[in-house]
């Protein structure tokens, strides 16, 4: 099902709208690295989402940009001591294992920042997932390509999008989706969207891991593929 989803979107590529307001001929696109192996983020930033918030601010400062980017399978030290992110191995198991797998793309913008529909489609399920650390507003459309059903989520939109939600119902290509939401209302995380391709969801409603564990890396990417085949952002980021 991925191959064949990837296919899909890549024939589609070009055709798919943009989430966010940006122009690349104008604008710089900012590629953040929130990986383990950036030294830049202490634990001290990592901890506190006001100097987490700093830090992105800074940096997109510093070089000018409105926007920052990525994530896509990036192994992070962001989930670390936050209990929504702890697995155990099995019942009977005393060994915590934290998830840190990033299974979609972050784009960085400031609260309120306009959220698009990339591709027309239903809306499939929504809610407001209100643990710290956890995707707070969540919106899940569905949609059909050449045969092809899959799904796309929007995390750490505003509360208040999901008023003008209702299952079932219809989204245009390029309709104002939501708004990128605030600290207080997207599981205490600094302002971004959280954008993740889903070609099954499992039963699932409202909700879908958007971090994995490392020894389920490959059989959630399976199911999750690139982002990017949608945002088509990430080839102007510096």
């Amino acid at each position: 099902m991925s191959e064949q989803l990837e296919q899909v979107l890549g024939r589609n590529k070009i055709h798919f709208h943009q989430l966010v307001n940006f122009y690349p001929e104008q604008e710089k696109l900012l590629r953040f690295d929130f990986s383990k192996n950036n030294p830049a983020l202490t634990e001290t930033i990592l901890s506190d989402t006001g100097l987490l918030s700093q830090y992105i601010n800074n940096q997109l400062q510093q070089s000018g940009s409105r926007y920052g980017i990525g994530g896509y399978n990036e192994e992070r030290g962001l989930y670390n001591g936050n209990k929504i992110f702890e697995e155990t191995g099995n019942v009977n198991s005393t060994v915590i294992n934290n998830r840190s797998v990033h299974l979609g793309i972050d784009i960085w913008a400031p609260a309120g920042t306009k959220v698009y529909v990339p591709q027309g489609g239903m809306v499939h399920s929504f809610a407001f997932n209100d643990q710290p650390g956890d995707y707070g507003a969540t919106i899940i459309l569905q949609h059909q390509i050449e045969t092809i059903v899959f799904h796309t989520l929007y995390g750490h939109v505003s509360l208040k999008d999901l008023d003008q939600m209702a299952e079932g119902k219809y989204l245009n290509r390029g309709d104002v989706l939501g708004h990128i939401g605030t600290s207080s209302e997207n599981g205490g995380w600094p302002p971004h969207l959280h954008f993740q391709i889903i070609a099954d969801m499992q039963l699932k409603k409202g909700d879908y891991p958007g971090v994995c564990l490392k020894e389920e890396r490959e059989k959630y990417l399976y199911n999750c593929p690139d982002a990017d085949l949608i945002v088509n952002m990430m080839q102007y980021a510096i």
